[in-house]
């Protein structure tokens, strides 16, 4: 790729929309960073488990991540278009899907989340305080079903400051009730685990609230359900054609990862505590990366679907240019932090040696994540071809990254960092033939029509 300088205003105008994402991403991540701190200090056992049941989360985040992407595809061409009815439809759309997923998993984790947890974990105190994280946290799936899609259409619109405030009044107001029903503050009774669960239910309730007051005042789309819902059978063709191999991409990817923590989950509770406390940390290193995928998203989705398109292939190899520097001082910043990391939370021996291999592994394993997601869930996806990155992304991890975990934790029999590394293997398999990809430039269209 010929690396070219960006043009004047590029990356104001980038950083305008990325800014607010970031902001948001990264206290998402302290507020996953407060939970393993804070269970961290009741005891292993509260810490290993929350992650376990966590993967219920991650499994309805990447579903939320998924229609999100699904869709921005559309929406944000739709919204350069200056078509509102139409972004209006392809809110419904992601609604429905979103919902069904919800309340399917708040139904599970109410009824039978002994057989839920049971999925990732055999080991019986586990079990047992992953049960009881899940009934308390139940609710709040459903909740997010709606918030997710919601705050994925205004951002597609260019409101995202406002998406940003939403979700860090509710975050904020997370890590306090983290605080008073895990410990018991203000003569409440200590909850633990379950104090865990019950803030983020409450959290994700008051801001389900506050997303309805929005939605009543928001000026982006009509208000009237009977026009949203009212969707054109050929906008339904066209989200089945470009958006729904995006959310494909993105549950198949969600199942694979969390295989891995269903293989860790059998090798003992020191490696997924140290992997709990992995997972949070990364997440926090890379909320740049992630938020510039997001934002260059937004942009470059809107200049295709005002047909400038020579533009927007312009843009997009600044935007690449620039996840590779931003991948390269994210590792810096992980590999200068990670021996301090260990003393935030209470661990094993064993357990913290884990960590600390575990965190040097994820310095050099950041650099892929970053570059591919901008590759494929950002300008691949924004320029109508995500079909390229849903073949990818199920290649190299279900042909690759999981056989080698399932091979090497139970018929190989490897230590378990071994196993943790092999594991790793994916985002490095497909870089390549994402950066081929995008190098013979096919992968960019203007899929809007008229409705």
């Amino acid at each position: 790729m010929k690396i070219k300088r960006a043009r004047a205003g590029f990356y104001r105008n980038l950083f305008t929309l990325v800014l607010p994402i970031v902001i948001q991403n990264l206290i998402a991540s302290a507020v996953s960073m407060a939970d393993v701190v804070m269970l961290g200090r009741v005891d292993q056992t509260s810490l290993a488990a929350s992650s376990l049941a966590g993967q219920v989360q991650f499994l309805l985040y990447v579903v939320y991540f998924g229609v999100a992407s699904a869709v921005t595809i559309l929406a944000t061409q739709y919204w350069g278009k200056g078509d509102s009815v139409t972004v209006s439809n392809i809110f419904a759309l992601g609604l429905i899907i979103s919902a069904a997923f919800s309340t399917l998993a708040a139904v599970l984790a109410l009824a039978v989340p002994d057989f839920v947890i049971g999925i990732w974990t055999n080991v019986p105190e586990l079990k047992a305080a992953g049960a009881a994280y899940l009934r308390y946290v139940a609710l709040s799936y459903f909740f997010a079903g709606i918030i997710e899609p919601y705050l994925a259409i205004i951002k597609s619109c260019e409101r995202v400051k406002l998406a940003t405030l939403l979700s860090v009044a509710t975050l904020l107001m997370n890590i306090i009730l983290n605080a008073v029903l895990i410990f018991g503050l203000f003569s409440l009774p200590a909850m633990g685990i379950r104090g865990a669960a019950l803030a983020t239910t409450l959290s994700r309730g008051a801001e389900l609230m506050a997303c309805a007051v929005d939605f009543t005042r928001q000026r982006i789309m009509p208000v009237s359900l009977k026009v949203i819902f009212d969707i054109p059978a050929k906008l339904i063709r066209d989200f089945a054609r470009y958006s729904l191999p995006a959310f494909i991409n993105d549950a198949m990817w969600g199942l694979a990862f969390n295989m891995n923590s269903v293989i860790m989950g059998h090798l003992g509770s020191d490696i997924v505590a140290a992997n709990s406390v992995v997972t949070v940390a990364r997440d926090l290193v890379t909320t740049v990366g992630i938020g510039i995928a997001a934002g260059s998203s937004i942009l470059l989705g809107k200049e295709i679907g005002e047909g400038r398109l020579e533009r927007a292939k312009e843009d997009a190899d600044s935007v690449l240019w620039l996840s590779f520097k931003i991948s390269l001082l994210q590792g810096a910043v992980l590999f200068i932090i990670s021996p301090f990391i260990p003393g935030f939370v209470r661990i094993s021996q064993t357990a913290a040696w884990y960590l600390r291999v575990m965190l040097y592994i994820s310095v050099i394993y950041q650099v892929g994540q970053i570059i591919n997601t901008v590759l494929i869930a950002s300008l691949f996806r924004c320029g109508g071809d995500s079909r390229y990155g849903m073949i990818l992304d199920i290649i190299s991890m279900w042909g690759v990254s999981v056989p080698l975990g399932l091979i090497s934790a139970f018929v190989l029999k490897l230590p378990p960092l071994w196993v943790y590394v092999l594991m790793c293997t994916d985002e490095f398999v497909k870089m390549p033939f994402a950066i081929r990809h995008f190098k013979k430039g096919g992968w960019i269209k203007n899929i809007t029509r008229d409705m």
